[in-house]
């Protein structure tokens, strides 16, 4: 399977087709927004490589954007900034985060969204186990 992007550098987009080698159980939509950077073949594998392990949390999420900016009047400490957007049933999951490396940016705004697939997850698995609950409770006390 292939996956497929658009990547957006100023007014111009461009479609790229990349790692036709990777299997995946549903492809998932990716854009990437560039402002002030250069997409690298390194930059590029390293967002496939932390949305490949978001799509083992949740393999269902529809798409994918990311926005890698470098702002140069920012203090140093903060001049990189990525923020990712992932596209799944019910509210969409976001995450933004400073840093002065690129890549820690990129490694922190996937942490936090993994953080927020952990929560709905945990959020449903309650939800289901107090119904369970319940309905045992309610059983327990007819006698059955």
């Amino acid at each position: 399977m292939s996956r497929s992007a658009t990547f957006q550098t100023g007014h111009k987009i461009s479609p790229l087709d990349f790692a036709a080698g990777r299997l995946h159980h549903r492809d998932m939509k990716l854009i990437i927004s560039l402002h002030n950077v250069t997409l690298t073949k390194a930059i590029e594998d390293h967002i496939l490589a932390r949305l490949d392990k978001l799509e083992h949390f949740d393999r269902w999420a529809i798409d994918a954007r990311v926005t890698l900016e470098h702002d140069h009047t920012r203090v140093p400490a903060k001049a990189f900034s990525c923020s990712m957007r992932l596209s799944v049933r019910g509210p969409d999951l976001f995450a933004e985060d400073r840093e002065e490396d690129l890549y820690a940016a990129i490694d922190l705004v996937s942490k936090k969204i993994e953080q927020q697939i952990r929560k709905r997850h945990n959020k449903t698995k309650a939800r289901k186990h107090k119904v369970a609950s319940r309905n045992k409770q309610s059983l327990k006390e007819r006698g059955l």
